[in-house]
C-alpha cells in the first residue's frame, strides 16, 4: 500500500502547526482539513504535492463529483465536495508561501478547485433544519425511563441541553461545580469547559417548563448523595464497563471521569426521540428550539439581547436570523398572513414595530 512522501508527510505536519497555532483553528476544524489533504493524495496516488498542476485539481474535481459515499451508497453531496475543494485550495495557497514550493507550483493553477458557479450554489444551499418543539422535547422526557443510574443520566442530559442550549461539547466536558441550581445557571468556563471559540460566559437557565429544571435538580443531588460525587467530578460521567458472564462487555453504572467525545450523548438523544415516536433531534437542534422559543418570547430589544446571550452568541442576528435569511418556518408563516386579507394594524403591532425600530437603532450604534 502506497503512502505519503517523506516531503508530503512533513509538509502535513507543518501545516497543521500553522492551523493550530497560526490560524487558531480547533482540533475538529483540522482534522476536516486534513481529510480532505488525505482524500486528494489517494486520488492522485500519493502525488509530490511540489508537482501539483492543473490538471490534478481538475481530475480530482471530477472523481469526487462521481464518488459515492460508503454510508448512504449515494454520490457524495456538492455541499462535501464543496468542502473539501476548498480545504485544498487553502493548503495550496499556503504552500505556495513555502520554500521549495514557491518556484514549482503556479499559483493560477490551484483556482482550478474551484467548482462550477452551479455546483457552488447548491453546495452553499442551506438544509431545511429538523428541530423539535418544546412539546415534542416535554413528551420524551416524560416516557424516558429513570430506574438505573445510567437511565437518569440519559435523561438529565436531554433536560440539561434544553435548559441551556448548550453544546454538546462543552455538556461533556462540564463538571458538577460548574452549576448553580440556586442561580439556574451554567457557568461555561472555558478553562475547563469545551466551549465554542473558548469562550467563558454564564447560561442561565431557558423558562421553558419546571420538568426539565426538576430533572437536573435531583440528577445532582444523586449524584453528589447518592454516589458520592464531588464538585470536580463531571456533571454527566461516562459508563463503566464490565464482562458478564458470557465475557461480552456491558453496561454496570458510572465512572467518574469524563466523556472523550460528545458521540455517546448524540447516541443517547437518538434512542430517547424513537424510543418515545419521534424522528431523531440532534443535541445542536435544541439550540434551534430555543431560537424559535425566543422570538416567541422576547418583546423588547434588551431580552432580545438578553436571550442571545445565553445562548453565547455576541450578535443578536446570529441567533434570530440564522445568518442573515429569514429561517423557513417563519419565512411560510409570513407569507400565510400576506394571503389573507389585510387588516388595520393594532395598536400591540405599532408597539412592536417601534420596539423593532428601537433595536435597529441601538444595533447601529454598536
Amino acid at each position: 500500500m502506497k503512502k505519503s512522501s517523506v516531503n508530503n508527510v512533513r509538509i502535513i505536519h507543518e501545516y497543521i502547526k500553522y492551523l493550530r497555532d497560526a490560524k487558531g483553528q480547533n482540533h475538529s476544524t483540522i482534522d476536516g482539513a486534513m481529510k480532505s489533504i488525505n482524500r486528494f493524495e489517494e486520488h492522485t496516488d500519493y502525488l509530490d504535492f511540489n508537482k501539483f498542476k492543473a490538471k490534478h485539481a481538475i481530475v480530482f474535481k471530477k472523481r469526487l463529483l462521481a464518488q459515492k459515499s460508503i454510508v448512504t451508497g449515494e454520490k457524495l453531496s456538492k455541499a462535501t465536495v464543496l468542502t473539501a475543494t476548498r480545504h485544498l485550495k487553502t493548503f495550496f495557497q499556503y504552500l505556495v508561501t513555502q520554500k521549495g514550493y514557491r518556484a514549482k507550483i503556479n499559483y493560477s493553477d490551484i483556482e482550478y478547485f474551484n467548482l462550477s458557479e452551479k455546483d457552488t450554489r447548491i453546495g452553499n444551499t442551506k438544509r431545511k433544519r429538523n428541530v423539535a418543539t418544546i412539546e415534542q422535547i416535554m413528551q420524551t422526557l416524560e416516557v424516558m425511563p429513570f430506574s438505573t443510574a445510567i437511565e437518569m443520566r440519559d435523561r438529565a442530559l436531554v433536560a440539561f441541553i434544553i435548559l441551556t442550549g448548550a453544546r454538546d461539547s462543552a455538556v461533556a466536558s462540564a463538571k458538577i461545580k460548574h452549576i448553580d441550581i440556586a442561580e439556574q445557571c451554567f457557568y461555561q468556563d472555558a478553562r475547563e469547559v469545551n466551549t465554542k471559540f473558548s469562550k467563558t460566559f454564564s447560561t442561565y437557565f431557558f423558562p421553558v417548563d419546571e420538568l426539565p429544571s426538576t430533572i437536573v435538580t435531583e440528577w445532582i443531588e444523586y449524584l453528589i448523595k447518592e454516589l458520592g460525587f464531588k464538585q470536580s467530578d463531571p456533571l454527566f460521567p461516562k459508563t463503566k464497563l464490565a464482562h458478564n458472564k458470557n465475557q461480552q462487555f456491558e453496561a454496570v453504572g458510572l465512572l467518574k471521569e469524563h466523556w472523550s467525545n460528545a458521540n455517546p450523548i448524540r447516541k443517547g438523544f437518538k434512542q430517547a426521540f424513537e424510543a418515545a415516536g419521534f424522528p431523531y433531534f440532534n443535541p445542536h437542534s435544541f439550540r434551534n428550539t430555543l431560537v424559535r422559543l425566543g422570538e416567541n418570547l422576547c418583546r423588547t430589544p434588551e431580552e432580545f439581547k438578553a436571550w442571545s446571550q445565553n445562548l453565547g452568541h455576541e450578535s443578536v442576528l446570529t441567533s434570530f436570523y440564522s445568518y442573515g435569511d429569514v429561517p423557513d418556518y417563519k419565512q411560510a408563516e409570513l407569507l400565510r398572513k400576506l394571503s389573507k386579507p389585510a387588516e388595520s394594524t393594532s395598536s400591540d403591532m405599532e408597539d412592536k414595530f417601534k420596539q423593532f425600530m428601537k433595536f435597529q437603532e441601538m444595533m447601529g450604534e454598536k
